[in-house]
């Protein structure tokens, strides 16, 4: 991933984060810098928390956590989890099906994004899109989350 520009964020961009970070996923993101990556090959814009990709840009009013800012800061809501069984699957980028859910949050619509966790250990692997309500995720069959970042792709392996 090539850099195409990288500033520091003004203090009501900062707080248009942390706002839509604090409502949609419970989390207080609180550090000391606040720096926008935008990349020649990537839709994706992120954001360097202290240095870290800890926020992306889904789309462009949509900030969200990165797999590393999921992990680091941990979210409250806006959470699928999945089995081990799931594992290897969403950490390669594949979507999530019913069978592989064991939780999903009721606070999840249809189109929101989601943080996907695994049981075992509760680590983050994957970020996504919800293509149904967290009351109908889990179940027998289907696609139910579409995966637009995970474990080992090239945001996960982007450093400064």
């Amino acid at each position: 991933m090539n850099v195409k520009s990288r500033h520091h964020l003004r203090s009501d961009a900062v707080a248009d984060i942390a706002d839509a970070l604090a409502d949609n996923l419970g989390v207080d993101l609180d550090a000391d810098s606040f720096e926008k990556v935008e990349f020649e090959d990537s839709d994706w814009d992120v954001v360097l928390v202290d240095g870290e990709p800890f926020v992306l840009y889904v789309a462009e009013n949509e900030p969200f956590l990165t797999v590393q800012g999921a992990n680091a800061h941990p979210p409250e809501k806006h959470v699928v989890t999945v089995d081990t069984g799931a594992i290897s699957f969403v950490s390669d980028g594949a979507d999530i099906m019913r069978p592989g859910i064991t939780e999903a949050d009721d606070d999840i619509s249809e189109g929101d994004l989601v943080a996907i966790n695994e049981e075992a250990h509760g680590k983050f692997l994957a970020i996504g899109r919800a293509m149904a309500d967290g009351s109908e995720m889990v179940g027998d069959s289907g696609k139910v989350v579409t995966s637009i970042h995970h474990v080992g792709d090239d945001l996960f392996d982007f450093s400064v």
